[in-house]
């Protein structure tokens, strides 16, 4: 709904005059599938990897001319998963068209994937940030999520890290999984913050359609425990907070060794805020979306067919859609109030040509009177209670 024509041009106060400077690469490989997990991924074979990865190599030439990356995140999938041979033709091809040096270089690993030969080879390719999936500690849970990774593997691959230099790292955790309990969540949340990493992203579990767990669910083999999940949630947040780990975004939490603009933590996500605030950011392989030149792109969700196209010399987007700019601006409003900041009124106006006090003011006010957000002279932003239903609060904004 809001879509226009890709034909129309953009009006003159979007004009972009800089490279993008944000750059997302799906690696769509998996040894196996979690039963929790609807993004596109498969398990790999040698033939499949190989062509993936030059067709990444491809899609990558023909965006750089327009891409000066400050942030990059490689995420999957697995990304771990490619050896060591694949990750050198990947870090050579980022070299040689000008697409390192980015101040935040993310690259999401499984604890069963993590090598000290592929974590240095990382380190000196550039990459200084790494997002490694725990889910939890608990060996029962990891066996029902469908997870290839025992609780050992979590605290070797965590030293192998470290020890080849990276200082910037994020753990994953999920609650509200099946038959956990509170106790189990707290046990996993002690465990990994005793590691100390320097941030940690806590998501409730989802049931998306067409995974094992969503079907599972609809064989009434469990039932959802909205009350517990909540409990879970209030112990999540009581819990890091008293240890360092300041919440800025829903499921994200950062250490704050120097704050960023608008009391975000320093081991904040820059590559995340960019997607909350509304950035530009280029998608490179299947299945990945990209938003560049007020178009919203996605690759064909199909590997072997990402591959042929690009072999071919041909882009491998298959839809693409440009948004009126009301209605830009309405998803960036739902992003940016996922942040414990919520917007900044000046900031959403630079960032979107919409003064939030003009077109959202009866949602904002319905949205208080709620008790579900705040409305400060400079900002709007979202209770903690209205963190909790953020996705019901982002509705209200949607043109």
């Amino acid at each position: 709904m809001g879509a226009v024509s890709i034909d129309r041009p953009p009006r003159r106060r979007y004009t972009r005059s800089v490279a993008v400077s944000s750059l997302y690469v799906h690696v769509p490989f998996c040894a196996s599938k979690c039963s929790y997990c609807a993004f596109f991924s498969h398990a790999p074979d040698g033939e499949t990897v190989n062509r993936y990865v030059a067709a990444v190599v491809r899609e990558l030439e023909m965006i750089a001319g327009d891409c000066a990356p400050r942030t990059i995140f490689f995420g999957g999938g697995t990304p771990s998963i490619l050896n060591l041979r694949q990750w050198e033709t990947i870090l050579e091809t980022m070299r040689r068209l000008g697409l390192t040096g980015a101040e935040e270089w993310t690259v999401e690993c499984n604890p069963a994937t993590v090598s000290a030969d592929k974590a240095q080879l990382l380190r000196a390719g550039g990459v200084n940030r790494i997002s490694m999936g725990v889910q939890t500690l608990d060996a029962v849970l990891l066996d029902r999520l469908g997870r290839v990774h025992t609780r050992e593997m979590v605290f070797k691959s965590y030293d192998i890290l470290r020890a080849a230099g990276f200082d910037n790292v994020n753990l994953d955790l999920m609650f509200a999984i099946p038959s956990q309990t509170i106790e189990q969540f707290e046990e996993s949340l002690r465990e990994v913050t005793a590691l100390q990493p320097e941030h940690l992203s806590v998501y409730e579990v989802i049931y998306e359609q067409d995974t094992p767990l969503y079907e599972q669910l609809r064989a009434g083999q469990f039932d959802v425990d909205e009350e517990r999940a909540c409990e879970m949630y209030d112990r999540l947040i009581e819990f890091v907070e008293a240890r360092g780990w300041h919440q800025y975004e829903i499921a994200n939490f950062a250490r704050d060794t120097g704050a960023m603009p608008g009391s975000i933590p320093s081991r904040a996500s820059r590559h995340n805020i960019n997607y909350w605030r509304g950035g530009a950011y280029h998608g490179v392989g299947p299945s990945a979306t990209g938003y560049t030149n007020h178009i919203r792109t996605r690759n064909i969700a199909n590997t072997r067919q990402y591959c042929e196209r690009l072999e071919r010399d041909e882009r491998p987007t298959e839809e693409a859609e440009q948004l009126t700019p009301l209605a830009r601006a309405g998803e960036t409003a739902a992003f940016g109030l996922r942040m414990n900041a919520g917007w900044p009124f000046d900031d959403f106006m630079r960032a979107t040509g919409h003064d939030l006090r003009e077109h959202w003011a009866s949602e904002m006010d319905g949205l208080v009177q709620r008790d579900m957000a705040v409305r400060e002279a400079e900002r709007f932003r979202l209770t903690p209670y209205g963190l909790r239903f953020a996705d019901t609060a982002a509705q209200e904004f949607l043109r």
